[in-house]
């Protein structure tokens, strides 16, 4: 009997488990359907049924409006980065907006520019070229007096800055980063490194600055952080000869770009510069090719970065900037004195600590977050 009944129970079991997936799957289904008609949106709201949806908008439309929101988030993002500079700014150009356009303004435009540390020469310039706008356009209010100065402004920044990758067949790319000391040259060079990296690229790392251990350490660092490789030299080596055997050994390798780091200099040391010169006349010996010299300048330094850039372009023939810290100052309009004055196109600026803060300089975002509306 008792063994009858334990068979019956088992039998049971066996059948119950059986119909378990279907039971389930019938009832998700179930589930699924009342949900349909009440699917929550990410922000939590719940979904218009679909007898009362308007028109669907075509791909073309969300495409659109997709990319002009993240237009708007980056310069949002910019501006947010630079509420140092920015704030210094505001009450200025609340006055300008809200007032008329009368003999007073060129003054306030004038001291404007000049705490933004567009530097003196500059902001004349563009005051005057301003002038000459205004008395074609006669605007009568400020806002649209600070809508011509942006577009100028923007104008002023139209120059190329595309970032070279492709040498000559056979050749190795090679990006050279100088500057002073405590500008960031190390740190630029790990983040552009990342860059790479997340685009797919082989990155190599030339440990040119052989006067400072601890330089060679920072960089050995970021290559392990980025994935890169290193090619080191030994203390006081001869920093031509460390890069010029990374460009080998990338060749060797198969290795996309090597970034060489360089010992900071005084610019106005002549044997240094004298010496740097020699480094990228060796870095542009087969299998290397030079095809970027990027100046580091930290944006604090204001004013004082147009001379560094002065030298060290004459030396070593200086492709582009890079702006460092330009979140944590209040002298941002640098960008405009070093394009203007020298020429050199602010390609990279740093915005912030973290491995991915280094990026390209937009103009148009640059001067809406700087001159822009609250």
């Amino acid at each position: 009997m008792n063994t009858t009944l334990l068979i019956i129970v088992f039998v049971a079991l066996m059948l119950l488990l059986a119909l378990l997936p279907w039971m389930h799957r019938a009832w998700t289904e179930r589930r699924g359907s009342a949900l349909s008609q009440r699917m929550p949106f990410e922000d939590g709201k719940e979904q218009a049924p679909e007898s009362i949806e308007g028109p669907k908008p075509s791909d073309d439309s969300v495409a659109v409006a997709t990319q002009d929101q993240c237009s708007n988030s980056e310069s949002h993002s910019l501006r947010t980065k630079i509420s140092k500079a920015r704030g210094l700014l505001s009450s200025r150009l609340r006055d300008i907006r809200r007032g008329p356009v009368g003999p007073q303004v060129w003054d306030q435009i004038e001291e404007l520019l000049i705490l933004a540390d567009v530097g003196v020469q500059t902001t004349f310039d563009t005051v005057g070229r301003l002038r000459q706008t205004v008395e074609e356009k006669e605007p009568s209010e400020g806002a649209t007096l600070l809508d011509l100065l942006k577009k100028q402004m923007i104008g002023d920044l139209s120059r190329d800055r595309e970032l070279k990758r492709l040498a000559s067949e056979g050749r190795v790319p090679v990006w050279l980063f100088v500057g002073v000391n405590g500008v960031g040259k190390t740190t630029s060079i790990g983040k552009v490194a990342r860059r790479f990296n997340d685009d797919g690229l082989r990155v190599l790392l030339a440990a040119g600055d052989t006067f400072r251990a601890a330089a060679t350490e920072q960089l050995e660092q970021w290559a392990e952080t980025s994935g890169s490789e290193l090619v080191r030299g030994s203390e006081g080596a001869d920093p031509s000869s460390v890069i010029f055997d990374a460009a080998e050994a990338a060749l060797a390798r198969k290795v996309d770009v090597v970034l060489a780091d360089t010992a900071g200099r005084l610019h106005n040391k002549v044997n240094l510069m004298e010496e740097l010169a020699k480094v990228r006349r060796v870095a542009d010996r087969e299998p290397g090719e030079v095809l970027e010299v990027l100046l580091v300048i930290d944006a604090t330094t204001g004013q004082n970065g147009l001379n560094q850039a002065r030298e060290f372009s004459e030396a070593v023939d200086v492709t582009g900037v890079v702006l460092t810290k330009l979140d944590g100052s209040a002298k941002g309009g640098i960008v405009f004195a070093i394009e203007q004055e020298l020429g050199l196109p602010v390609k990279l600026v740093g915005l912030g600590e973290g491995d991915r803060d280094l990026v390209d300089f937009d103009p148009e975002q640059f001067v809406e977050a700087l001159f822009g509306d609250d």
